[in-house]
């Protein structure tokens, strides 16, 4: 059977599958059987700005734990995808346990006797974090390592905002391509403008399109089967704390339009015309969200429902001072390796870091504007580091319950220091 499933695998990764053979349902492939998120809300002013890194980080975990339809004690690992949290292999184990994760006591473990503890570990890889911790719980099940496996994504960007200034070598400051990861992200957003052309106007279009589309998304109430309410900690006004259900999206600016957009001043005086705006960038959020793999095997035993099958990740690196262009490299490499094209593929979810990255995405690989997206994106609803890679497969998911047509799938981001991510699925749900 592992040679089996190794031999699989191969094929997929050397292109030598095709179409329909991914589509084939198989006892070993790795399958979502739940992909929920909290609210996003927007940092140190939205409805989790009072919450700390802890606490939030332990109602993501409870509402896995509440959300996932099997015991607790079965999943074999439990992958944090998170950039900032600061002690973060901490923060993650002790919010699982906090959160009603199993740990055997002590007194069982001298007995030597089989017991019921769920081990957690962190990944790293900025802002495709919550996609990796994805992949490395697809990988240790499809290795025999695990049979059941839970990938959070998560970021508190309201205690934890990336605006530290860290000291660097002066060898790496010395050499151009070096120097050029230290560089602000909105500085790469104006870099992707200015050498391929991006004008303002498009890129406002695109941030219009993307709230527009969030906004007539939570107004008809297609993000309420993805988001699972959390309850945090607020200040009022007379100082006291209250703790208070969150149930939806805060981020989201009714009434945007392209015209309005483009009255908004530029963000990097430094690159006249400057183009990048907090209207058309990603908004600064905090938020969490998990994803349940496990064998298809697996869940037909335990009589769960399979959402999706999920097929391959890849990464791939380009220069660092143009990294919003990742998923234009990550895209195209993971096609090529199945034997696919992007005309086979049905939704694309791509994570919108910056207008500039998206428009010149979307034209470069000759993308249907009308399968991208299609709920808004990061522009809309913001994007947690950590937390979008998870992010995006509940919400791509959620989108494609409602069109039985979209089969395959492409989730993708582009990564800070120069690198992209991209993941293919499967769509097996029914209307």
């Amino acid at each position: 059977m592992a040679v089996a499933r190794i031999q699989s695998i191969a094929n997929h990764l050397s292109g030598k599958d095709n179409k329909s053979k991914l589509l084939a349902k198989n006892p070993d492939d790795i399958v979502v059987t739940v992909a929920k998120r909290t609210p996003l809300c927007k940092a140190r002013r939205g409805a989790f700005k009072d919450a700390s890194s802890d606490e939030l980080l332990i109602e993501t975990m409870k509402a896995a734990r509440e959300n996932i339809g099997i015991d607790p004690a079965l999943i074999g690992d439990i992958v944090v995808g998170t950039v900032l949290t600061p002690g973060a292999p901490y923060a993650a184990r002790a919010a699982a346990l906090t959160a009603g994760f199993p740990c055997a006591p002590f007194e069982l473990l001298l007995t030597l006797a089989p017991a019921d503890t769920v081990p957690v570990q962190i990944v790293n890889r900025f802002c495709s974090s919550g996609l990796m911790a994805i992949q490395s719980i697809s990988n240790a099940i499809r290795n025999g390592e695990i049979e059941i496996g839970l990938a959070v994504g998560f970021e508190d960007m309201s205690n934890n905002p990336d605006d530290g200034a860290p000291k660097y070598a002066a060898e790496t400051m010395a050499l151009p391509v070096g120097r050029d990861c230290t560089m602000p992200m909105g500085w790469t957003s104006e870099n992707v403008a200015g050498e391929f052309n991006i004008s303002r106007e498009a890129m406002d279009a695109w941030a219009a399109q993307s709230m527009q589309r969030a906004e007539a998304a939570q107004k008809a109430g297609i993000f309420e089967a993805e988001i699972v309410p959390v309850t945090v900690p607020q200040k009022q006004a007379d100082g006291s704390v209250k703790h208070v259900k969150v149930t939806r999206d805060d981020g989201i600016r009714a009434g945007t339009t392209a015209e309005g957009l483009a009255k908004i001043k530029g963000a990097f005086k430094q690159w006249p015309p400057t183009q990048t705006t907090g209207g058309n960038a990603s908004q600064i959020t905090d938020g969490g969200a998990f994803v349940l793999l496990m064998t298809r095997r697996k869940a037909q035993e335990l009589h769960l429902p399979i959402l999706a099958k999920h097929i391959a990740t890849v990464t791939s690196g380009l220069a660092p001072r143009i990294m919003g262009i990742g998923p234009s490299v990550a895209i195209p490499k993971l096609l090529n390796q199945l034997g696919l094209t992007t005309n086979d593929i049905d939704l694309y979810e791509i994570n919108e870091a910056f207008a500039s990255m998206m428009v010149y995405c979307v034209d470069k690989l000759g993308l249907d504007p009308s399968k991208v997206n299609v709920n808004g994106g990061a522009i809309a609803l913001g994007h947690p580091l950590g937390c979008t890679g998870a992010r995006q497969v509940a919400t791509v998911l959620n989108a494609a319950k409602s069109r039985p047509e979209a089969k395959l799938i492409v989730t993708s981001m582009c990564i800070g220091l120069g690198m992209g991510a991209s993941s293919l699925f499967y769509n097996e749900q029914a209307l």
